[in-house]
This record gives C-alpha cells, sequence and structure tokens, in this order.
C-alpha cells in the first residue's frame, strides 16, 4: 500500500505503547493540531514502504533477541524523541487509515490471524492478544506484537490495554463453545468496555449469523445446537451498542455464516439483510473485516457476512451492502 509521504516528527508525538515491554512496538507519530484532522506520517518517513521495510527488520532483529518483550528503548528512542505518555481520552472522532494505525486483535487461530496478517500488509501497527504463546511464533513471524491476557479476565484486559499508548481500533473474533459460552458475552464486553475507556475510535465485533434478530435466519436445528453462544453473542452485541452510544465509539458489527478453512473466494458480501444464511470462507471474512474497519460507509451498522458464490441461486435475491 502506498504511503501518505514522509514529514518531521512533531513535539509532543505520542509514541506507540510501552518501549520497555516492547520495544519493537513503539513510534512516535505526528498529528496535526486541529483535533480530528486527518493524521500526519510518522516521523523519518517510517510510513514509506521502504522504510517500513526497515521498520519491520528492526523488530526482526529486536525479537529474535527478546526484544519484542523486554527491550529497554522503543523506536521512539532511536529516533532520539522523548517519549511522551498519552492520557484516557474521549473516543476520537477523527479519521484514520491502514498505513500506520494502531489496532488491537482479540481472538485465536482462525479469522483473527489472518486479520492480523492482512492488516500488516495494509501497514498498520498490529497487537494480538493471546492467552497463550502457542502461535507467538507465527504472529511474530508476521512483525506483530503479542501481549498475552484472557479476555474473560477484567484485570488482563486493563492491563493490555493500559500498555498500548495510542490505539484505534479493535477486532474481535473471541468465542467460546455451547458447553462454554461465557466468552462470547463476558469477554467481548470487558473488551467494550476497556475500548470505551481509552477512547478507542471503532470496534469490530464478529458475531455469528443466528444473533439477535436474525435469530430466524440459520435453520432451526443449528440454532438448537448454538443456542448457548448466540445468546451469549446477543449480550455483547448489544453491549456494544449501549457503550458506543455513551461513549461517541464508532461499531460494526459483522455476522458470518458457517466459517469454512478454504483459499479466499473473492466473491463474499455483506448485507443487511437479517434472513440471509450461509457459509464464509475464514479468509473472505478476514477480508471484510479489514474494509468494514476503514471504510466510513459501515460506521454503526450490522451486517450478515455470506459467500454469494456458495448459495444456491434462489438464496441470492438480497440487497448487497458495497464498501
Amino acid at each position: 500500500m502506498a504511503s501518505r509521504g514522509s514529514a518531521p516528527l512533531r513535539a509532543g508525538g505520542a509514541s506507540r505503547g510501552n518501549p520497555a515491554r516492547y520495544g519493537a512496538g513503539h513510534v512516535a507519530r505526528g498529528r496535526t493540531a486541529a483535533l480530528g484532522a486527518r493524521r500526519e506520517p510518522v516521523a523519518a518517513g517510517w510510513g514509506g514502504a521502504g522504510r517500513r521495510i526497515e521498520r519491520d527488520a528492526w523488530i526482526r532483529r529486536n525479537q529474535s533477541n527478546g526484544g519484542a518483550r523486554n527491550a529497554s528503548t522503543g523506536l521512539s528512542g532511536w529516533f532520539g524523541s522523548r517519549r511522551v505518555a498519552s492520557a484516557p481520552v474521549k473516543c476520537r472522532a477523527s479519521k484514520f487509515y491502514p498505513d500506520n494505525s494502531s489496532i488491537l486483535v482479540v481472538g485465536g487461530g482462525g479469522v483473527a490471524i489472518k486479520v492480523t496478517r492482512k492488516l500488516k500488509d495494509m501497514g498498520a501497527w498490529v497487537w494480538m492478544m493471546q492467552r497463550t504463546d502457542s502461535r507467538r511464533q507465527e504472529i511474530e513471524n508476521m512483525m506483530a506484537i503479542v501481549v498475552n491476557g484472557d479476555a474473560t479476565n477484567k484485570e488482563d484486559v486493563k492491563r493490555v490495554f493500559d500498555e498500548i499508548d495510542d490505539l484505534d481500533a479493535v477486532v474481535t473474533t473471541v468465542g467460546g463453545t455451547p458447553a462454554n459460552p461465557l466468552s462470547d458475552s463476558l469477554g467481548n464486553i470487558n473488551l467494550i468496555e476497556a475500548a470505551v475507556e481509552k477512547g478507542v475510535k471503532r470496534f469490530i465485533l464478529v458475531t455469528s449469523i443466528g444473533t439477535g434478530d436474525s435469530k430466524n435466519a440459520p435453520p432451526p436445528q443449528v440454532y438448537d445446537v448454538l443456542r448457548p453462544v448466540l445468546l451469549e453473542k446477543e449480550k455483547a452485541e448489544k453491549a456494544l451498542k449501549e457503550k458506543c452510544k455513551e461513549g461517541g465509539m464508532e461499531f460494526v458489527i459483522l455476522r458470518p455464516g458457517g466459517l469454512k478453512t478454504e483459499p479466499e473466494t473473492h466473491t463474499a458480501v455483506l448485507t443487511e439483510d437479517t434472513t440471509v444464511c450461509g457459509p464464509i470462507n475464514r479468509e473472505d471474512m478476514a477480508s471484510l473485516v479489514c474494509k468494514c474497519l476503514f471504510a466510513e460507509a459501515s460506521k454503526n451498522r450490522v451486517f450478515s457476512a455470506i459467500d454469494m458464490e456458495q448459495l444456491p441461486q434462489d438464496k441470492r435475491g438480497f440487497n448487497v451492502v458495497a464498501m
């Protein structure tokens, strides 16, 4: 993705996160004086493709030395700039862009890790919250930053948010099982509350077709099996809408149909038709998440996500929302 050029570091630019903890994840970025104006590129052209390669090489070197978790100086120190900690703020109303945006992705090895890879390819700074280190190597190989924590533990969530100074958006695909669905509600609600308190601009919640007003979309036998999970997801959706209304954070709720692990088809679509149900591949779902994350048209809306080409012809007569 083409960068927006380079500009000198502005005084007082907030650094990305805690350099003593992550080292590699932190670079000061400037802002224009007017609140709500478009973000300026980072110092010395770190938004540019060439410098991004150099930046990622720096991260790789530090990760190999444990620097992603234990380095004593961050990129702001590399520039010789003073780190200025950011304070909790009202949810920011300005636009943000993929290149050099700061995003926390929470979820496991399915859609979430594919979202992380795509966001890194777009030039974003990505933190990925994980309960264990089982995927650490895979995530760090993408030049993303692993932060350990359990979304159902409020203290863990607070610690993770406190350690990322300037956070633009959160994407969560957190979910449980019919036997243990608590993370679908409690885990996501903890993330929602922390994001509002942090002043995060946009929150993407991935739930499922069958949640809320799409209850009648899946076949009855499917709904009955998934009912414990879907009811907990509904609690998270409701909490997100309420908290965003109170705090000014933007939301997008995405409800995929049955998720499949197959190559991307590029035929997946979004719709606000709550009667639609069908499969979608995880790669396609990750692409739709990334589109909605940065699209102004997705703000404060709820979509079902399915693959048009995987539906029977007589099930394709619904309105598609373009992003």
